[in-house]
């Protein structure tokens, strides 16, 4: 589906939302779920003139498509009156924030989205590679094996787009960005004289804090032209106390100091290192960046328990988590020193139960 209402203007959209925002409602999020307007906008910015100058040159041609679900009107940043602007995402704050050279750069905002993820796999064709999607609220945003990821205000919900050529490092690259997001947080404490924030990763796409979880990436794929094209999904509670917890509650666990974390820091933050790591990962393999994510996960030396059914009977072997094997999978030992390598699909992991039970049809 294309995008729908293309010639409605930014003057009468900055006019009707600045009415709504200011006289009637006393939050970003009371507004967002009352004003029909307000959440049917999809908004370009770029970093430079040449970003910008695509941006200008999507919402002239108007072919990005969406769920048959969504129907929004193309805008660019530049239009858009500023003084409604606040409460929402914060453009001018994550672009001077942003120092890549690729990811990151061009950017598509919108206050209320069914999915992130969904706009930027479908539109492959249309936005440059390394373009990010982020939604102040999002409706129907997923997770691994279908499951729903909540998404309230206050969560950093975004999707960008990689293409590779390597098919067997593509499972790999979820790891670079789990990896990312944690080092991205440690740089931004560490530039603000904040106490660490020690964000684990709970293999093989998730993101733990104090025991419980607080982001998850979902990464899909579609081989077409002899490249691999990538979406990563990142969904992170940064000042949302629901459904679990947040950086910002745990934040003030132990720190008696004004600062919260943003949205737009830790947008920023993150590609600025994923890029980095980005760049180790294609040119030297994960092999580099390996003994850093092993120091992050929550597995190393764990001792868990797999089942598996023998025709009638449920066997168990107790295994040692010992790393990575080289196509991205847990490895693990047991006890009769037998190696074995175990997959996310077709098992149910939970790790903080030491159990690992094959899935039965």
């Amino acid at each position: 589906m294309l995008l729908r209402n293309p010639a409605l203007t930014a003057s009468l959209l900055s006019a009707t939302t600045k009415k709504l925002y200011n006289h009637r409602y006393s939050t970003p999020a009371a507004f967002m779920a009352s004003s029909g307007v307000a959440c049917s906008l999809l908004v370009l910015c770029g970093k430079s003139l040449a970003e910008n100058e695509t941006a200008k040159a999507i919402k002239t041609n108007n072919t990005l498509k969406l769920p048959e679900d969504e129907k929004l009107s193309l805008v660019l940043h530049s239009e858009m009156d500023k003084s409604v602007m606040q409460g929402f995402f914060q453009v001018h704050s994550y672009m001077d924030s942003l120092s890549t050279n690729q990811f990151g750069r061009l950017l598509v905002w919108s206050p209320d989205l069914t999915s992130t993820h969904d706009v930027v796999s479908h539109n492959f064709c249309e936005l440059p590679i390394g373009t990010v999607c982020i939604a102040d609220v999002q409706t129907k945003g997923r997770g691994r094996s279908k499951n729903v990821w909540e998404s309230p205000l206050g969560c950093l919900m975004f999707s960008f787009t990689m293409q590779m050529e390597d098919g067997r490092v593509v499972p790999l690259v979820q790891y670079v960005v789990s990896l990312a997001m944690t080092e991205a947080i440690k740089d931004i404490c560490d530039k603000n004289g904040l106490p660490s924030i020690d964000v684990k990763i709970k293999w093989p796409n998730d993101l733990y804090l104090n025991g419980s979880k607080v982001g998850g990436i979902l990464c899909t794929s579609t081989y077409k032209s002899k490249k691999f094209n990538v979406s990563a999904g990142i969904g992170l509670n940064v000042n949302n106390k629901k459904p679990t917890t947040s950086l910002n509650t745990i934040l003030k666990g132990f720190y008696s100091g004004a600062y919260q974390f943003q949205r737009e820091e830790v947008l920023a933050a993150f590609f600025n290192k994923f890029e980095i790591f980005y760049d180790l990962f294609l040119n030297q393999g994960f092999q580099t960046l390996e003994e850093l994510y092993i120091k992050t996960w929550l597995h190393s030396g764990q001792r868990v328990v797999v089942q598996e059914k023998n025709e009638d009977k449920v066997i168990e072997h107790v295994v040692t988590i010992q790393g990575l094997t080289s196509s991205g999978y847990l490895l693990a030992v047991g006890d009769d020193h037998q190696m074995c390598e175990l997959h996310p699909d077709g098992n149910s992991f939970d790790f903080f139960k030491g159990l690992v039970r094959r899935k039965l049809e």
